[in-house]
């Protein structure tokens, strides 16, 4: 038995392809939060089990997506596997038959994620930059992302997704998974092609920052031995973003030769670029960790303020 939970606001056509893709699952929830473009008549129209967030509480992608297990959970016997999609994805035809096998023939995966594409990859080079962030290695994995078949036991024993978290709720979900003695597989296999749909520059500086955000959260929920979960992201970001120019500007303040530190800048870009062949994603690398920097701080700012993060969107 195969569930699926889909997620969505205002996503529009891309949530009517995201709800075709899945027409071989008869079990189908889409959790809304909040549209105003028809977003639920379009859901209930294609057959899916319609869930309305109450947007009286904080929104977080986390809450949408064990709202939707929630309901696959209500009366009779919930499925055996749940496949989780974002609605501006699409599912490649395929490819829920290819992860079930693999669970069905590992009794010890809880998690089969495969190549999730951007859609329009030439679209803009922010799109560019997402085909390529989602290229991870095949085999034994860390972390999934929003997109995934999942084993409903394995959700059961470590309580679902952590609703509290603006970002990066599926990595610190796999941590417990893995805790737990579960195992977490990416596949050679098309997955979904995902619809970015970043033009312009600030959208992909927001999202940096939030991925700052999920670095430090995540430290600071798992960050001890042996896990060290987000401690190596969030370090290399405060070092590049923060540490760096502020003993530049200390530097500087002795002898004018200080400045000559920010030479580390096109030096590490240098270093990525040979290593990867692509100057232009080696030049985001770089400049991303100012964003992740303002993500960490923002975090910790929040959490000293005692304050409830708030949603991090870039579109």
């Amino acid at each position: 038995m195969i569930g699926a939970v889909v997620i969505g606001r205002n996503e529009g056509e891309r949530l009517v392809r995201c709800l075709a893709s899945l027409s071989g699952i008869s079990n189908v929830v889409y959790v809304d939060s909040g549209s105003t473009d028809g977003s639920i008549a379009a859901a209930q129209g294609a057959g899916a089990d319609v869930v309305a967030l109450d947007m009286n509480e904080p929104f977080t992608a986390a809450r949408a997506r064990n709202a939707g297990l929630a309901r696959l959970r209500e009366g009779g016997t919930p499925p055996e596997f749940v496949q989780f999609v974002d609605g501006d994805c699409a599912v490649q035809p395929g490819w829920v038959e290819t992860a079930h096998a693999f669970l069905r023939d590992h009794p010890k995966a809880a998690v089969a994620c495969g190549r999730r594409r951007e859609r329009y990859p030439d679209a803009s080079t922010y799109n560019r930059l997402c085909d390529l962030e989602w290229d991870t290695p095949v085999g034994l994995a860390r972390a999934c992302g929003g997109d995934a078949l999942m084993r409903m036991a394995a959700l059961d024993e470590v309580g679902d997704y952590n609703p509290t978290l603006i970002a990066g709720e599926e990595p610190e979900l796999c941590v417990r998974l893995r805790k737990s003695g579960w195992e977490i597989w990416r596949l050679e296999a098309e997955m979904t092609l995902h619809d970015a749909a970043m033009t312009r520059f600030g959208q992909w500086w927001i999202r940096s920052r939030r991925a700052g955000h999920a670095f430090a959260e995540g430290a600071a929920m798992h960050g001890g031995p042996p896990e060290r979960h987000g401690v190596v992201e969030t370090r290399r970001a405060l070092l590049w973003g923060l540490g760096l120019p502020v003993v530049t500007v200390l530097a500087a303040a002795i002898t004018p030769w200080g400045w000559l530190l920010l030479l580390a800048y096109p030096l590490q870009i240098l270093r990525l670029g040979l290593r990867s062949g692509d100057w232009v994603q080696a030049f985001f690398l770089t400049i991303g960790k100012f964003a992740e920097m303002l993500g960490i701080l923002g975090y910790w700012l929040g959490r000293l303020r005692r304050h409830q993060a708030r949603l991090i969107e870039y579109k």
